[in-house]
């Protein structure tokens, strides 16, 4: 039932989704510019956006038509959509105990995920990186408007290893190598269970023929997976070769799933371009990613949730104790910083997406962590090159750029709690020059 919907559109015209209100130009007046660089606010500019561009950026009066839609910004801060380049859109927001259940029905599965898409949206995130799952039908829907939600870049089904993090088989499921069976996972398109070069090469061709931007390989041990212990490493330096030169050949790359300096340093071989995670890294390690300007795209874990498994938790330890040394010391190394929250399975923690940013002040000033989570994570989306599905520049505000654009009730550079808040505080929300919300005069 579920693979169905997945795989298909049809459940869109089940969604009753209001256009937002659409306009060829609007006028942005008296706002202070965060331009996602800068460590301080501009003076009081003129912000013109035609179409889904940023036309132009005056602190003089800008000449307009009668039907351009004006925006009395009143000195609030104009910036950036927020960027979060680690998100799973379809299985953040369902529990494991709903993806399981027979009862479930597409109805509600469709619902909370286009729901949920929606609400990051609302959050002020015009931007997401999806690094797994069934992720292909709903950016469609996104991008033809049939559903509300950030930007999508979708990597589609995990690549992982027999008995790797994105082996997902329950112990009744056998290989499919061996018995012919795809598992429950795999039908879903929440991941690929590939061993050999052969293998690997055809799952990721896979993702690159549905549309992937980059490529989700599993490269050591997870904390939320049954069989691999964390400090396992995963594929064979030429497996991981094998999805390096298919990605590279469609001008993209791959990024991986690994905590360990043993396999990120296979994976730094392999020509790896990003590492997710990478909480129990060593300088040494951290130093080679500096060296080659490979991206480290960190999170900032919870420590534990009421409802979590109890070897789930044994497992975090480590990675949740590692976090707070790694963090500070990629600082100190200059290694390229990309932020994400990696929320699954728990929907409840998306609520608590933007407050995550905040997490960030132990290390970070206000000025870095604005800039980390807006033009330093659209760098990182950019790697996809050629296969970047919306060309363009994000993550700043400048003329040229692409109309992604937040107005946020006060300066963020000085209180990041704004961030925190933004059903009060971010008073206009815009993606691709069209706004979504806008609480101005009520």
């Amino acid at each position: 039932m579920v693979r169905l919907i997945l795989l298909s559109l049809s459940f869109l015209t089940c969604l009753s989704v209001a256009r937002s209100q659409e306009s060829n130009q609007v006028l942005f007046e008296n706002v202070r510019v965060f331009d996602g660089k800068s460590m301080l606010l501009s003076e009081p500019m003129n912000v013109l956006v035609s179409n889904n561009i940023i036309r132009e950026i005056s602190r003089s009066p800008i000449t307009i038509d009668a039907n351009t839609i004006r925006i009395n910004g009143s000195g609030k801060t104009l910036m950036p959509g927020l960027i979060d380049v680690h998100v799973h859109l379809t299985f953040g927001a369902l529990t494991m105990q709903e993806m399981m259940s027979p009862d479930f029905s597409e109805s509600q599965l469709m619902q909370k995920v286009g729901s949920s898409a929606e609400r990051m949206l609302l959050r002020g995130f015009t931007s997401v990186r999806d690094v797994g799952g069934p992720i292909f039908p709903l950016k469609a829907a996104i991008d033809a408007g049939k559903v509300k939600g950030p930007r999508v870049w979708p990597s589609g089904a995990v690549v992982s290893q027999t008995a790797g993090h994105g082996d997902f088989r329950t112990p009744a499921e056998k290989s499919r190598r061996f018995f012919g069976t795809p598992s429950r996972a795999e039908t879903y398109g929440a991941t690929f269970i590939a061993d050999g070069r052969d293998e690997v090469l055809t799952a990721v061709r896979e993702n690159l023929r549905f549309g992937a931007s980059q490529i989700k390989l599993m490269a050591g041990g997870g904390t939320s997976s049954a069989y691999d212990p964390v400090d396992v490493t995963q594929y064979t330096l030429d497996e991981m070769k094998a999805a390096v030169e298919a990605a590279e050949d469609w001008g993209t790359y791959v990024t991986v799933h690994a905590y360990t300096p043993r396999a990120v340093r296979r994976a730094i071989e392999a020509g790896v371009k990003c590492v997710e995670h990478g909480q129990l890294l060593d300088e040494p390690t951290l130093q080679l990613m500096a060296q080659k300007r490979v991206w480290l795209s960190l999170q900032n874990l919870v420590e534990d949730t009421p409802d979590m498994d109890s070897l789930r938790r044994v497992k975090r330890k480590p990675v949740i104790e590692g976090q707070s040394k790694v963090w500070p010391m990629a600082k100190r190394l200059k290694v390229k910083l990309a932020w994400g929250t990696d929320f699954l399975f728990e929907p409840e923690l998306n609520e608590q997406q933007n407050a995550y940013i905040l997490r960030l002040q132990k290390w970070f000033t206000n000025a870095e962590i604005l800039k980390m989570v807006t033009h330093d994570n659209a760098q990182l989306l950019q790697l996809s090159g050629l296969r970047s599905p919306y060309p363009g520049k994000l993550g700043v505000v400048e003329k040229g750029a692409m109309a992604d654009l937040l107005l946020v009730d006060g300066n963020p550079l000085q209180d990041l709690k704004l961030i925190a808040s933004p059903a009060d505080k971010f008073v206009v929300i815009m993606k691709n020059g069209v706004i979504v919300k806008n609480i101005l005069g009520k």
